[in-house]
Order: structure tokens, then sequence, then C-alpha cells
């Protein structure tokens, strides 16, 4: 169980702080919820204590971790051939699995596709879900602002 001030990642919205734990009625069922702040998206949302493990709600990694996560955003090697559905699907469980390493890789691979070959519609939008979780955790593990992040994430993509 999670308590109020700790910093957690929503899988699919990204990482927040829980601002309190509420008790609601719904359907004739009280049931406690974390309301949890997304830093970076001025969006709350609630989630039910009961199935926060099933939902793979997790704290936010260390700082040591965050470290590692850039140094992968630095591998170059990411560019695959695969049709684009194929790595779409491919691309959103690596999403939904809320683990930040996975979601940097999905990150780093439609970034460096979106500037050698450009992306339909629906991957330019996983890009900017993927940069959003992916900016929302480091933002939290780091400990720096928002800016020093973004500056941070484009160096070591060689932006």
């Amino acid at each position: 169980m999670y308590s109020i001030g700790d910093r957690i990642v929503y899988p699919m919205h990204g990482a927040g702080i829980i601002e309190s734990i509420e008790d609601r009625m719904i359907l004739g069922k009280t049931q406690s919820y974390y309301v949890l702040r997304i830093s970076l998206r001025e969006m709350t949302v609630m989630i039910p204590v009961d199935n926060a493990g099933d939902i793979g709600i997790r704290k936010v990694v260390s700082e040591n971790k965050a470290n590692e996560v850039l140094g992968l955003l630095e591998c170059k090697n990411c560019i695959s051939n695969i049709n684009w559905n194929q790595r779409y699907r491919e691309n959103l469980l690596k999403i939904r699995t809320g683990d930040i390493f996975e979601v940097a890789d999905v990150f780093k691979s439609l970034k460096v596709r979106d500037i050698e070959k450009g992306l339909s519609t629906g991957e330019r939008k996983m890009l900017n879900t993927a940069k959003q979780i992916l900016l929302s955790e480091l933002f939290l593990a780091k400990n720096i602002s928002l800016q020093e992040v973004e500056d941070t994430v484009n160096k070591c993509l060689g932006f």
C-alpha cells in the first residue's frame, strides 16, 4: 500500500504524487482510492487501492535507474524494419507494461524514426504519449526542473 506523498507511476498516464487516499461509494460499494496528481499533464486520477497492483502501479525509479534510462537513450541502434502496424502494436504493449526502460525504448525508436523517415499520425501520438510518460518519471526521479529533464533527454538523443 502506498501513502500520501508517495511518487508512483500509472502506466499509460505517467508519474505523479499521491495527494490523498479517499473512500468513495460507487454502485453501493465503498472503496478506497489513491488520488494521484500527474505532474506534467495537470491531471488528477483516482486509482482503486485494491486494483493498484493489477494495473501496474509502481514507485518511481531511483535516480540511479533514471540515469540508466538516460544511458539507454544514448544508444543509437533502434531503427526497425517491421511494418508500421506490427511496430505500433509492439510499442503499445511496451508502453502498457509501465516499465520505464520499455517506454524509453519506444520513445527513442519513434523519435529516431520520425527524424529519419517520418511517422504516421498514430505513431506520432504514441511518440508524444511515450515522451510525456518518460519525462514525468524522470522529472520526479531526478528532482530537477522539467526544462532540465527535456534538455538532458535531447542531449542523450544527440539533439
